[in-house]
């Protein structure tokens, strides 16, 4: 199954470009979902129809659907929700802060990624499109894994070794106690919400698999958070195979006011093409009217690919390079393209056979190679895109990468 998500900053037009894709997918044969995990879904007014939290159909071919949090909360999170809400009482609290408590932060994104991961092992469709939140929402997205993975295993091992074995039965002998324990189905539906996204990274950074497609307007704000998000993709290890410059003015467009317009466009433009090359990069006009419906719909998608398969992977691109460099000296490149030029930190750490790279606020960890588990970090540094981190057999120390041109 081949997936396709898009993300940008709000406001860009990723919804109609993205449902472009999905229609000229559809009327191609291919049997295409596209899904919205924008909690603002406008998903169903470019299509100019009523879409909801299943699939529906839109044409032959086509269905659509908005993830709906309430719904996915009420069927997969209900019980635990409950069990906050009782201990909430327990302690006193009463009313609508009773019922908040029950949602942690990042549920959306974590519903999101279960859509994800069951349409592809059901393979009920031949393309997967993933209309994103804005950028920064779409990392967060990315980071929930590994973020909420030590969550997993810890209520995991608390449940095996300490609440089956000794709490619970505890709790049968001490009232008070028992109404802070909860039930064992408590744990299953944690446990299966969490298991619904393991192995959700692999899938998203399988680049013969999935890809992402930057859409951005050729303005300043616009271009800066787009090279963010790119970096911060190539952090994940998640492929970007075309980016997508939306609303250009058109040539045969007039007039004093447009000139200038056309001429500030003109320098982003070009300032698109010279950064995110050899990213193959596409523009979509600006069009008379809005974009809505299908007829529209399709012009965008005649605008954005011409006679090319939309499904087609536009461009591939290793995230990590590892190289010997001499007699137990070896050095890991991470494709990080932007770092230097937005002034993003970037801390190294290795504990172990792992690495962690944090840039901004975002981290990842990376296993080593079982032949660079037993060196040490020596230093790291920017070098034209990439983070170059050097390995040796010799005492060393993680250092913070120095920014270099």
């Amino acid at each position: 199954m081949r997936n396709i998500v898009f993300t940008g900053k709000g406001g860009v037009g990723k919804t109609s470009v993205a449902a472009a894709t999905a229609l000229r997918a559809a009327e191609a044969g291919k049997r295409t979902l596209i899904i919205s995990t924008d909690p603002a879904h406008s998903l169903g007014d470019s299509f100019d129809m009523e879409l909801g939290p299943s699939p529906v159909k839109i044409a032959e071919n086509l269905f659509g659907q908005e993830v709906s949090v309430y719904g996915d909360l009420s069927l997969n999170w209900e019980i635990v929700r409950e069990h906050f809400a009782h201990l909430m009482q327990v302690q006193g609290i009463e009313g609508i802060y009773v019922e908040e408590m029950g949602v942690l932060p990042g549920m959306e994104e974590l519903f999101s990624l279960s859509h994800i991961k069951r349409y592809n092992e059901s393979r009920e469709y031949d393309l997967l499109v993933v209309d994103c939140a804005p950028t920064g929402e779409t990392l967060r997205l990315l980071s929930l894994p590994e973020t909420f993975g030590w969550m997993l295993r810890l209520m995991r091992n608390l449940e095996k070794y300490v609440v089956k074995p000794v709490i619970r039965p505890l709790s049968k002998r001490v009232g008070r106690l028992q109404d802070y324990v909860p039930d064992v189905d408590v744990y299953e539906q944690v446990d299966q919400l969490f298991s619904s996204i393991e192995g959700i990274i692999e899938l998203l950074s399988d680049g013969e698999r999935t890809t992402v497609r930057l859409v951005m307007n050729p303005e300043k704000m616009v271009i800066k958070e787009s090279m963010r998000a790119l970096t911060y993709l190539n952090l994940y290890g998640i492929t970007v195979d075309q980016v997508v410059i939306n609303r250009v003015y058109d040539e045969s467009a007039d007039g004093v006011f447009l000139r200038d317009w056309k001429a500030i466009q003109q320098g982003y433009i070009e300032q698109i093409e010279r950064s995110f090359a050899p990213i193959p990069i596409t523009r979509v006009p600006l069009f008379p009217k809005e974009v809505l419906g299908i007829d529209m719909l399709r012009k965008v998608g005649d605008a954005a690919y011409g006679e090319l398969d939309p499904l087609a992977i536009f461009y591939r691109e290793e995230h990590i390079d590892i190289r010997k460099e001499g007699e137990g000296r070896y050095t890991m490149k991470l494709r990080l393209p932007f770092v230097f030029d937005n002034r993003m930190e970037a801390d190294v750490v290795q504990v172990g056979d792992s690495l962690t790279v944090r840039i901004g606020n975002y981290q990842k960890g990376v296993v080593l190679p079982v032949f660079l588990a037993g060196m040490r970090v020596e230093g790291a540094s920017y070098e034209q895109g990439w983070l170059a981190i050097a390995f040796t057999r010799k005492e060393g120390a993680p250092a913070r990468p120095k920014e270099e041109r």
